[in-house]
């Protein structure tokens, strides 16, 4: 078969061929992200941590500066407790197991 046997072959398979028209596609209807529940970590006062254990492990564990975190360790001894911040759950209970393994004693709760 010649090339052109073949072009003239497909050309008239494709004037054959009948169009089956689609309704046009449906866009999927986007509803907005939904916000996480917010929750407070709350750094409680104890007996048994120094000042400068309480800070290092603030600092080390999150970005709150070293003067924020002396702060937040004042208010939690003077009026035992100091919120350090709020975030979403799972990032609150991340912070939660890791204070706690610094013996740091630390609670999550809604905010």
């Amino acid at each position: 078969m010649t090339e052109e046997q073949a072009n003239s072959n497909s050309d008239s398979s494709t004037e054959n061929a009948t169009a089956t028209m689609l309704p046009p596609a449906k866009k999927p209807v986007r509803t907005p992200p939904k916000e996480l529940p917010q929750y407070k970590v709350l750094l409680h006062n104890d007996k048994v941590n120094s000042f400068e254990h309480v800070v290092r492990s603030i600092v080390q564990l999150t970005t709150i500066t070293p003067d924020q975190a002396l702060q937040n360790t004042i208010e939690a001894h003077t009026h035992g407790l100091s919120l350090l911040f709020i975030t979403h759950r799972e990032r609150a209970e991340l912070y939660h197991e890791q204070f706690m393994s610094l013996s740091l004693s630390v609670t999550i709760e809604p905010a």
